[in-house]
């Protein structure tokens, strides 16, 4: 295991070598180590490798390897040093979902555990800098997700990103951070005690070598491994040109189920989640429910049945929640009656009521009406 990973990282840093030739060179010849010993010719049947390309190869492994077995080496004694390992395509624990995306890494650097679950999971994304509602939602989706067994996978960035997997480790969840740096140069760095969770309860990846710092570069490659390794994203609040837009945007090329929590009308900035389903983009999102209807043939295996799930109990509310609940029935109320009446400001009035939404005791309609379910 440990000469067939040393060879894959040596063959990483070959000029030219990106992770489509290293898949390429890899399918064709059985084994990173098969390689060395190619010839020219024999490199150039390899799809992708034209002339060029097989004789640097060839070059490379007659005489301008040592700087790469270096880096080999270096890079695995850290790894272990940090209890981690590496797992590549050819492994029968990487990511399954991954697999089938267009330029899927061919190694991932992993601290934690991979399991079976994890082709279940759900991404949860948004804005690093969440509003009050935000933060909320993603606390309810992440515990919604937890109650259902489904990991939750994020990017450990500030904002939606930390409350997601905060919230799955508080429910003792599953839950999976890809990083777009190096595992030993964890960013935000306030965010290493919760990174030392995760790998206690899920895992913490990354496809770029340790010691890579956090380059703005690194982000877009990070969230085509978040959206491709899931079966949906869920944008929970961003901007029209937020990070989580383009995570969107990759999860629809990748063929994946993009969901969109819905932001207030005429807020600060225009809303990302509200341009997506206006565009058709994605599906507006206001429960796990939303998230189930679309998948649940696919989550059969980590589902409870049905039956199960109708005896379970209810969920327990908050002192501000129960005194909406109580002045709700069948005839719709708005939210100015309600405010006036609980003594609450419309905007509390309306976050309490759209957590009662989640735990589907409310249901809003036009106009800022809302009826008990």
């Amino acid at each position: 295991m440990a000469a067939r990973t040393h060879a894959l990282l040596v063959l990483s840093q070959v000029p030219g070598i990106g992770p489509h030739r290293l898949r390429s060179l890899v399918a064709h010849f059985g084994d990173a180590s098969r390689v060395a010993g190619a010839s020219a010719r024999e490199l150039l049947a390899v799809e992708g490798i034209e002339r060029k390309t097989a004789a640097i190869i060839a070059s490379f492994f007659r005489g301008s390897r040592a700087a790469a077995e270096l880096f080999a080496a270096d890079q695995l004694l850290r790894l272990e040093r940090l209890g981690g390992r590496l797992v590549t395509l050819w492994d029968h624990d990487y990511p399954s979902h991954l697999t089938t995306i267009f330029d899927p890494p061919p190694f991932l650097f992993l601290r934690g555990t991979l399991d079976t679950a994890d082709n279940s999971s759900i991404a949860l994304v948004g804005t690093r800098t969440p509003s009050p509602y935000g933060v909320l939602m993603a606390e309810r989706f992440a515990e919604g997700l937890a109650a259902l067994g489904i990991p939750v996978v994020s990017g450990l960035a500030r904002g939606i990103d930390t409350v997601a997997h905060a919230a799955s480790v508080r429910a003792g969840n599953r839950t999976l951070a890809v990083i777009g740096s190096g595992l030993d140069v964890l960013y935000p760095g306030e965010n290493a005690p919760l990174a030392e969770r995760i790998v206690g309860r899920g895992a913490l990846l990354s496809e770029f070598p340790l010691g890579t710092k956090p380059d703005a570069v690194n982000f877009p490659r990070r969230n085509r491994i978040v959206s491709g390794m899931t079966l949906g994203t869920v944008v929970i609040e961003t901007a029209t040109d937020g990070g989580a837009m383009i995570t969107a945007g990759l999860a629809a090329d990748q063929g994946r189920e993009v969901f969109a929590v819905p932001s207030a009308a005429g807020g600060r900035r225009p809303s990302g989640t509200n341009l997506l389903i206006k565009e058709g983009k994605a599906k507006l999102t206001e429960s796990i429910d939303d998230i189930l209807v679309e998948l649940a043939p696919r989550l059969k295996s980590i589902l409870p049945p049905d039956d199960a799930r109708r005896g379970a109990p209810a969920p327990a509310l908050t002192l501000f929640e129960q005194q909406l609940v109580e002045m709700l029935g069948s005839d719709p109320v708005h939210i100015d009656t309600l405010a006036a009446r609980t003594g609450f400001s419309v905007a509390d009035a309306l976050v309490h009521l759209l957590a009662l939404e989640f735990k589907g005791i409310v249901r809003q309609r036009p106009g800022k009406v809302f009826v008990r379910r």
